[in-house]
């Protein structure tokens, strides 16, 4: 019986990938353990496992715990989704994380990845996630941890680097992009073939066929249409520049350059809007909309699978019969032009030994710079945590292209200090005075 446990199972990740696993015939006779510190959500959403597995007459067992040390021996798959100090894009401190920066003419769009806010999004979520990891070597050695927490290029390099638990961080953005640059294509989705690799949330679509058909030719002149183009403004501004499609959406990718939300005049350009943060999380955010799961307490349904890579890795493993997905992972001669150990995202087989990225070789040099600038944040940001240097943690946002582009280094030092003022009960971990566990304060991703 595949033993499988949940960290953040309050999350939306934790009913859907429940689902998910139930969805597969081998992974059915699984235990899935669902950890949250969140008693309601916690409660809510074993309920609806349980639910589900008995309205389908499932063999699949469920255990629900506030404590992971108690799920975690002998796991096979560690599946982590958390949000440390409050809600992931909610109240604070993602409110902080944007409307501190905001003071200082920075406007970012989503603030988990790269930028001011993943940057502080990750000062305080890796050392607490990096207790799981701990636990794990104790608890669980040989376990598989399966991340869907961000920023995701940051805790994958930081877990890799000072844990010896195989892991692989796991983003959606490949799967939905490829779907959507087919469908403007004008070709099924599950009929073209795909070559992606680059960073999360900045990894390019190098190659996209429908048979031996490149379909490029037919994304370009997409350019011509303007409500196609509308949709999707930054995307395409960026495919008609630098020649090609990016992953994660539009919203996300206008905070990653310095190109479109550096003035006013430029988001309006782009319909970019400005950054809304509100009190409490909205029901059911855009990714989960083909999950057919809502908040954990929905109706049962079908046992329809998601788009996410988790469960067919874990079916792979235990069955030893390969599966293609894009994961990140440690850049180990994969892609040339990017720094030798930073975090790539690129395409992996996985079978009963493990997952085996793959060598791409060296990415066209204008994707790789580009790729370049965010992976300078990411090293910072991580020798941050690794070191306890809050001095390489404000490199790390000074060094941000957009940050960079619109305030002064003085500016950047202010708005620093102010918002690590502001987080600073979230941030013990550089206290150097500070010993022993750091308080959770996880929430809902």
């Amino acid at each position: 019986m595949p033993r499988i446990v949940i960290i953040g199972a309050g999350s939306g990740f934790g009913g859907r990938l429940s689902v998910d696993i139930m969805s597969r015939p081998v992974l059915r006779d699984s235990e899935i353990g669902l950890c949250d510190i969140h008693a309601g959500r916690l409660e809510r959403v074993s309920d609806y496992v349980r639910r589900t597995a008995e309205h389908h007459g499932l063999p699949t067992r469920v255990r629900a715990d506030q404590d992971r040390r108690k799920l975690l021996p002998g796991a096979d798959f560690v599946i982590t989704s958390v949000a440390v100090g409050g809600a992931a894009y909610s109240g604070s401190p993602a409110l902080e994380e944007v409307e501190i920066p905001r003071k200082y003419g920075i406007e970012q769009s989503v603030a988990d990845t790269v930028g001011v806010g993943g940057v502080f999004r990750f000062l305080r979520t890796g050392p607490v996630q990096h207790q799981f990891f701990r636990d794990m070597e104790e608890l669980c050695p040989d376990a598989c941890v399966l991340n869907h927490t961000n920023p995701m290029a940051m805790l994958t390099w930081l877990h890799s680097l000072d844990s010896s638990v195989r892991n692989v961080g796991l983003c959606h953005s490949v799967q939905g992009t490829t779907a959507k640059l087919a469908r403007i294509a004008g070709v099924p989705p599950e009929e073209t073939s795909h070559w992606v690799a680059g960073i999360n949330h900045q990894a390019w679509v190098l190659q996209l066929r429908h048979g031996k058909e490149d379909l490029y030719p037919r994304l370009r002149a997409a350019l011509d249409d303007p409500v196609v183009v509308r949709d999707d403004t930054v995307r395409f501004e960026l495919m008609k520049q630098f020649g090609y499609f990016v992953t994660e959406s539009t919203r996300h990718n206008s905070e990653y350059l310095p190109y479109f939300r550096r003035t006013p005049e430029l988001m309006e350009r782009f319909g970019l809007e400005k950054r809304q943060i509100g009190a409490a999380p909205p029901r059911v955010r855009e990714w989960m909309k083909d999950t057919g799961v809502e908040g954990g307490d929905g109706p049962v349904g079908a046992l329809r699978p998601s788009q996410e890579f988790t469960t067919g890795i874990m079916e792979a493993m235990l069955t030893d019969v390969p599966y293609r997905f894009n994961g990140n992972v440690m850049n180990s001669g994969l892609i040339d032009n990017l720094p030798s150990g930073c975090c790539v995202e690129v395409p992996c087989m996985v079978d009963a030994r493990g997952v085996h990225p793959c060598h791409v070789g060296a990415l066209p040099p204008q994707l790789a710079a580009l790729n370049r600038s965010n992976v300078a944040v990411q090293e910072l940001a991580v020798r941050a945590v690794l070191e306890r240097d809050r001095e390489a943690a404000f490199h790390a946002c000074a060094l941000d292209p957009l940050t960079a582009a619109v305030a002064s280094l003085d500016q950047i030092r202010a708005m620093f200090d102010e918002l690590w003022a502001a987080e600073e009960h979230l941030l013990k971990w550089f206290d150097p005075a500070h010993t022993g566990p750091l308080p959770e304060l996880c929430a809902a991703h």
